[in-house]
């Protein structure tokens, strides 16, 4: 029986007991549009400029640009809406999206006229947002999904899923979360239940099959951040050739909630009455309304290193590049599922039951992670004294992502699957600057990031492997900013303003489909858009 996904399914056996799957990565991973105003306010698109604080986590060569040291704050609130189907989740945050100083020395040389040392703060990612939805007359349930994919497939049996509700497969087995959470609940008058259950082939069964029709709802609700602190220095040859070294040291702090809830009539499910049933059998007026609830905080901490190259072969031209190592984490990560279960027959309540991991608490794990490597090239065009014009493109190397053991050993499943699942993104960054005064200074620009995933994966013609406690996992089609601001000097004093509006699509996938030998078992797939509004303000001095 589906003996290709079979083989699959063994290959990812060992991430079924670790925390994190090749999705998890993906989402740690994320950077946004953040930095100072004037940064934003041009999209970013500053790997060719240099002399701003934000360069230090982009293009670590325009430190060398500095002339005066530089200290600076910026500050943002932000007004974020996401949609999926009907419903509509606002958020209003404050955040600091960068601190930093540069320090210049002036050197008595022609040939090397001044070098730089740095610091800073960066905020590269807020991951606060909420969203949630519905999709109408399901052709599958996940509990079929988890009763054949995660039970069936991996020869588990009745015996490897009843440990009760004190089971921890840490040390209880090697049976995924979900699958046990699912099976022998207790019920709140005694005894056990399951919303999946074993029938007379000795298989694991869902609730859905012929005759069966429902409703799924879903929500993730996600909170925290990813922030840099950087060492940099650099300076300049000739004011030809500007160049900078980097080191950063991240802090991430990531917490998700996610449930996922069917409501199921004319359900297979099992009776306490045994005049009824014995096995799961579906029956007319019976329905089922069940939900799966995960937590997870993800913590830890991380560096990297960037290099980062400016060449003036002109006056009007300047052309850089940088590379970003991955970002190496040591991470650790606690969480809890829990399943929870009412069924009826004909408006008479059967029986209503829960189940949760570890006997009610959450777990913890630690092991290691690293990001994907980055490439920048960037090109600006100086015109006259009063404009610029600059381009930056990005090359995000998603498949080389990876997930290891505390000691540093990568997961070879992890891999696999990082390869099969996604595809380099490519960020394409242009922005403006006009000079309307010597004082005031008009920015525009546009960013968009293309899909990380492969096309069969976007496609739905992929089975995907998640961790055992989560079968759900999302990924971003595009992501774009349309950004403006304006600038103030004065003297050594200087004020910048952005607006952002970010777009952002993204697609939610309850459960896997499972597609093998020209069988397609559908999953319950969704989309979420944001569009969201950032005001950023930096006030700063040049000295």
């Amino acid at each position: 029986m589906k003996k290709k996904v079979f083989a699959i399914l063994l290959c990812g056996l060992p991430l079924l007991l670790n925390a994190q799957d090749a999705f998890d990565v993906l989402q740690l991973s994320q950077t946004e549009l953040r930095g100072t105003s004037r940064f934003q306010a041009m999209a970013g698109a500053f790997g060719a400029l240099g002399g701003d604080l934000s360069t230090l986590t982009q293009n670590p060569g325009g430190i060398g640009v500095y002339r005066n040291s530089d200290i600076g704050i910026t500050m943002s609130l932000d007004f974020n809406s996401t949609k999926s189907g009907i419903d509509q989740m606002d958020q209003t945050k404050f955040n600091v999206n960068n601190i930093g100083y540069i320090g210049a020395i002036r050197l008595d040389s022609e040939s090397v006229p001044n070098l730089n040392f740095g610091f800073s703060y960066n905020r590269l990612k807020s991951f606060n947002r909420h969203y949630i939805g519905g999709v109408g007359d399901i052709q599958n349930s996940m509990s079929n999904y988890v009763a054949d994919e995660f039970v069936n497939m991996l020869d588990y049996t009745s015996d490897d899923l009843a440990w009760g509700d004190d089971y921890n497969p840490y040390f209880d087995g090697s049976a995924p979360w979900a699958a046990v959470s699912m099976f022998d609940m207790p019920t709140k008058t005694g005894g056990y239940v399951g919303i999946i259950n074993e029938n007379n082939d000795g298989l694991m069964q869902g609730l859905y099959g012929d005759g069966t029709t429902g409703n799924a709802f879903y929500e993730v609700d996600e909170r925290g951040h990813a922030d840099e602190y950087n060492i940099a220095f650099g300076g300049n040859f000739a004011n030809k050739v500007y160049w900078g070294l980097d080191f950063g040291i991240l802090d991430l702090d990531y917490r998700s909630y996610q449930s996922y809830v069917e409501d199921l009539t004319n359900a297979y499910i099992m009776a306490n009455d045994e005049d009824l049933w014995d096995t799961p059998t579906i029956n007319q007026g019976t329905t089922a309304s069940w939900g799966l609830y995960n937590y997870l905080h993800s913590e830890g901490t991380g560096v990297n290193f960037k290099l980062g190259l400016i060449w003036r072969p002109t006056q009007s031209l300047r052309i850089g590049a940088a590379f970003h190592t991955p970002t190496f984490y040591d991470m650790r990560d606690t969480y809890y599922v829990g399943t929870d279960m009412v069924a009826y027959h004909n408006n008479e309540l059967l029986y209503s039951a829960e189940n949760g991991s570890n006997d009610g608490y959450d777990y913890s794990t630690t092991y290691t992670m690293s990001t994907p490597w980055h490439f920048l090239g960037s090109v600006a065009g100086v015109i006259g004294t009063s404009g610029i014009v600059s381009f930056d493109y990005e090359y995000v190397a998603n498949q080389t992502m990876r997930i290891g053991d505390d000691r540093g050993g990568n997961y070879p499943d992890v891999t696999y699957n990082v390869k099969n699942y996604f595809k380099p993104s490519h960020i394409f960054r242009l922005g403006a600057e006009y000079r309307v005064s010597p004082n005031w200074s008009l920015r525009a620009g546009y960013s968009y990031k293309t899909t990380q995933v492969k096309n069969d994966v976007d496609n739905n013609d992929r089975n995907i492997i998640t961790v055992g406690s989560n079968p759900s996992y999302q990924y971003d089609n595009s992501v774009q900013n349309i950004t403006c601001g304006f600038g103030y000097r004065y003297k050594s004093f200087y004020a910048d303003m952005a607006y952002i509006h970010n777009m952002r699509n993204t697609v939610y996938n309850a459960f896997s489909p499972v597609v093998d030998w020209g069988l397609y078992y559908p999953n319950v797939s969704a989309d979420a858009k944001d569009h969201n509004n950032r005001v950023s303000l930096t006030l700063g001095m040049r000295f």
